[in-house]
């Protein structure tokens, strides 16, 4: 217990899990009161959803760009002018409240306007912990982050309804508009060491290029977000209706739902108290499957409107399943990505997160209004249930392997200076393999060509001499110098073993030979023949 709280010795790091714990707390008292106003406006399950849809969209639509920016600004000032444009954002909700002004139009409005906020700030607040505590105590510093959301999530939607039944939405506003100044006044505190300038930092639009090539190119990543993918699209149906359920199926008011909202918030506490027990009897392909269908058995139980108190119960469920899905995809995520590329990674995890989450909002919103919500729940429940099935014969990466920074390659030998800018880079690797090593070769070869590509390699091939068959020459392009360069540093203990396989197969007095190639911006004069 003493090793989970450790990351709390470290005064910054405290503050600031302090201050958002009590910034989160105001939000879901937002978005609980929101979600019921907009069920109240509205008898339209469309607009329910909606409400649910225009949180997440902005996420899956802006999370790469968050990324990028939070690899290349200083994140601390980001963070603090991120939290003021919020401000803004619930300053106005809290305006319109007060003024008795408020419409659905506005809600959905403002609310998109707030998950703009979250998505910028989303991937910057994963990546501060290594800055904020030692490396041997950064998985505290991850688990209490899910511990405190988890906590705000249980105490927010709690107090929120039963403060928007007391004093109404302009006083649950009116908090949520205080919290982020706990926010910002812990960032403006937190004196953040500078960062020495790199003169191969990448600009925006190369990092998000270099971004999305990684996660195009990484086949355990692109398993990882398969997964994602699918989980959220079909277990976003009771988010989506929540507010529905509560009123409708289950005959409740805003405390209620509050209620509701909070027994999900402990649930998914509680999940992470005992998912250190589970995680090593079934490992994390039966995690998934387990919490999923545990989510699709109490969500059918909720749509044949049991009394309050066992839907209350089926909420403590659903939040410790919720949370063990949750966070088994997350690490997973986070073990399968290098450090240089953490952020737009995790980026890309909340994209597609969110992104199922908004359009399985839309959908199921949709298909409440033709069929109903208890018909809706049970129909999203049996899809969940077949999904986690079809999904367990693709299991998630083990994520096990050595991926900080090698340093292996040697600086390229130059006859001048290179401009970094200077591009594109063709760079040639020549092997001698005997044909018996062929098969073997290639297919060492076929796995180094995912690296090429993930850590900068726009093309890759493979190509034997025609005069000479046992002469390899693998290549590939890179789109300047300086990507080169950060190539180097990018290349992981993993992928130096997997060189060093390739290597022992080559049959020569050296090693294989390494040429790089500068592309002309035009052909000399006299290469230009008519």
């Amino acid at each position: 217990m003493k090793h989970a709280f450790a990351a709390l010795r470290h005064p910054v790091y405290a503050v600031l899990w302090g201050a958002t714990v009590v910034s989160n707390v105001g939000v879901f008292m937002r978005d609980v009161t929101s979600a019921w106003l907009v069920a109240r406006l509205s008898d339209s399950p469309v607009w329910v959803a909606l409400v649910q849809a225009a949180a997440t969209l902005p996420i899956f639509l802006l999370a790469i760009v968050a990324g990028a920016l939070t690899d290349l600004l200083d994140r601390r000032r980001f963070l603090a002018i991120v939290q003021l444009y919020l401000i803004g954002v619930s300053a106005a909700l809290t305006t319109l409240a007060l003024t008795d002004r408020i419409t659905v139009h506005a809600l959905v409005a403002l609310t998109f306007l707030g998950g703009i906020g979250a998505a910028l700030i989303g991937p910057a607040w994963q990546a501060i912990a290594p800055e904020l505590v030692p490396r041997t105590e950064l998985r505290s510093a991850i688990a209490l982050n899910s511990m405190g959301f988890n906590v705000a999530r249980a105490v927010g939607p709690a107090a929120g309804g039963a403060l928007l039944g007391a004093l109404g939405a302009t006083a649950t506003y009116g908090i949520n508009t205080a919290g982020y100044l706990f926010v910002i006044a812990a960032l403006l505190w937190w004196r953040r060491p500078p960062v020495p300038d790199d003169p191969l930092a990448e600009q925006f639009s190369g990092a998000v290029r270099a971004g999305l090539r990684y996660i195009r190119a990484s086949a355990k990543m692109r398993r990882v977000l398969s997964h994602t993918a699918v989980f959220f699209l079909f277990s976003a149906a009771p988010w989506a209706l929540l507010p529905l359920v509560a009123r409708d199926v289950l005959g409740g008011e805003a405390g209620f739902y509050g209620s509701l909202l909070g027994a999900i918030g402990l649930g998914a506490v509680l999940g992470a108290i005992v998912l250190p027990r589970l995680r090593p009897a079934l490992g994390s392909d039966g995690l998934v499957l387990g919490a999923s269908l545990a989510i699709a058995a109490v969500v059918t139980l909720v749509a044949f409107a049991p009394p309050q108190w066992v839907g209350v119960a089926a909420a403590l469920v659903f939040g410790a399943a919720w949370t063990a899905v949750l966070t088994t995809l997350n690490a997973t995520a986070q073990a399968v990505l290098p450090n240089w590329v953490r952020g737009r990674g995790l980026a890309a995890y909340l994209m597609v997160y969110n992104g199922a989450m908004a359009l399985g909002s839309v959908l199921w919103g949709v298909l409440a209004s033709g069929i109903g919500v208890p018909a809706t729940l049970v129909t999203g429940s049996a899809c969940l249930a077949a999904a986690a099935f079809v999904s367990r014969r693709f299991p998630l990466p083990e994520g096990e392997a050595d991926l900080t920074p090698s340093n292996h390659w040697p600086e390229p030998s130059l006859a001048e200076p290179v401009p970094h800018d200077r591009g594109p880079v063709l760079v040639t690797v020549e092997y001698r393999i005997r044909r018996e090593d062929r098969e073997r070769f290639f297919e060492i070869l076929g796995r180094l060509a995912e690296q090429r590509e993930r850590d900068g390699a726009y093309a890759w091939g493979v190509a034997e001499d025609a005069e000479q068959p046992e002469t390899i020459l693998e290549w590939f392009f890179v789109e300047s110098w300086a990507e080169h360069l950060r190539q180097h540093r990018r290349v992981s203990r993993a992928d130096a073993e997997l060189q060093a396989q390739a290597n022992r197969l080559h049959r020569g007095d050296r090693p294989p030979r390494v040429s790089h190639y500068l592309g002309l911006e035009r052909p000399p004069a006299s290469a230009r023949r008519r």
